[in-house]
């Protein structure tokens, strides 16, 4: 789950995230520059002046939408100033961009849309405001903002649905099990499928995780549910050593033609794992503003011994290197696989996996820190990691022999 691993929308098709998935975090407005181009700013003297348009894909009908949900903000601060859902609809819509196209961009335009509200307390203002925190990792900011939509609206499912979602990122399963059981309360089937599908799964019960996936995933016609669902039963049978069926998987949620960054990401990790770089550049090529999947594109080229690795693993030290100077921590999980896979430095490597997984305790996020520690030949460092592994039951082979591995 974002991961990076995110917390991407169902459950948290938004969770792909914690995604995590997965994905670039970033402030309001921060472009991906290198950090070259970012040490002077140029602050622009008119507040109309468009300073960048983001690129949408041919045939996208994305610009419409985005222009009528400006719009309605821009009635409703004529209209009715004390009215913030036109706000919330647009800043939700911002955040569901950022998570599909791995670009932050959208992150700090959904911030400038809700400033206004910054006092409210309406459910539906309070969990996107969370979605945002969460999204930098502010994990306790978002769970208080989460409670408070509950605490005006009891069943507020979204809530339920992302506490969970945060729970699951910080592995504390009883936690999550208790939203999904309100999720079941409510009688929200399908969020309740995807909720304890992963408690399952990351609890050491795969069978029961993966039948519980793919019993809210028959419950529902909605694309972008179902793209969520696949995608995490894809990740649970790779889990379970079965690539056939988790290709299956991807490949059914990849035919559904929705942008989705942790969906891509997952997709490449198992693609790397089976030795297919070349198929990930096909996947990522044009993805390169999101640096999760930068990152997974860089692995490929230099597996392949590609020209184009070489700028790529540039533009990411850059990039990296942007975030800190920024104070940006967001990062570290994709950070450290670049420091022990790219740029072959162990122990840089493993003092950023170390201190991912203070704040993210996903399966992505254990891999990372063992396979760091074994590098810099620090069993020590790992122990985190294995007492997840032997505490959880978690049932993946791989994550089972880096253990040992870690161990010596």
């Amino acid at each position: 789950m974002t991961a990076s691993h995110p917390v991407n929308p169902l459950f948290a098709r938004a969770i792909g995230a914690l995604l995590p998935a997965l994905a670039a975090l970033a402030l309001a407005g921060v472009c991906l520059a290198p950090l070259r181009l970012l040490a002077a700013p140029r602050l622009p003297t008119d507040p109309a002046e468009v300073l960048e348009r983001l690129p949408l894909r041919p045939g996208d009908a994305t610009g419409a939408e985005l222009a009528g949900l400006r719009a309605a903000v821009t009635r409703a601060a004529r209209e009715s100033p004390a009215d913030p859902l036109p706000a919330a609809r647009l800043a939700g819509r911002y955040y569901e961009l950022a998570v599909a196209r791995g670009d932050p961009r959208y992150i700090g335009y959904a911030d400038a849309v809700l400033a206004p509200f910054a006092s409210s307390r309406v459910p539906a203002v309070l969990v996107v405001r969370g979605q945002l925190r969460q999204y930098r990792h502010d994990f306790e900011g978002a769970l208080q903002d989460f409670a408070g939509a509950l605490e005006a609206d009891p069943r507020f499912a979204s809530a339920h649905a992302w506490r969970g979602a945060i729970y699951l990122v910080q592995a504390d399963y009883a936690a999550a099990k208790t939203e999904c059981d309100a999720l079941l309360a409510l009688d929200r089937a399908t969020l309740y499928g995807g909720c304890i599908g992963l408690v399952h799964a990351y609890g050491g019960r795969m069978e029961a995780g993966s039948a519980a996936l793919r019993r809210a995933l028959d419950e529902t016609r909605d694309a972008g549910n179902r793209l969520w669902l696949l995608t995490r039963l894809g990740e649970v049978a790779a889990w379970r050593g079965r690539p056939d069926e988790a290709e299956k998987h991807y490949r059914a949620a990849l035919a559904l033609g929705i942008d989705d960054g942790y969906l891509l990401a997952a997709w490449s990790d198992f693609l790397l794992d089976r030795q297919r770089p070349a198929e990930v550049v096909k996947w990522l090529s044009g993805w390169e503003a999101s640096d999760g999947l930068l990152l997974r594109l860089a692995l490929a080229e230099t597996a392949l011994e590609q020209p184009a690795a070489k700028a790529h693993v540039q533009a990411l030290a850059d990039r990296f290197a942007a975030a800190k100077a920024r104070g940006d921590s967001t990062h570290r999980a994709e950070e450290a696989r670049y420091l022990l896979h790219l740029a072959g430095d162990p122990a840089a490597a493993l003092a950023a996996a170390a201190a991912n997984y203070r704040v993210q305790r996903e399966p992505r996020d254990a891999r990372v820190l063992l396979e760091a520690a074994i590098a810099a030949r620090d069993p020590a460092a790992a122990q985190p990691a294995r007492d997840w592994l032997r505490s959880s039951g978690f049932e993946d082979a791989h994550l089972r022999q880096l253990e040992s591995a870690s161990a010596r």
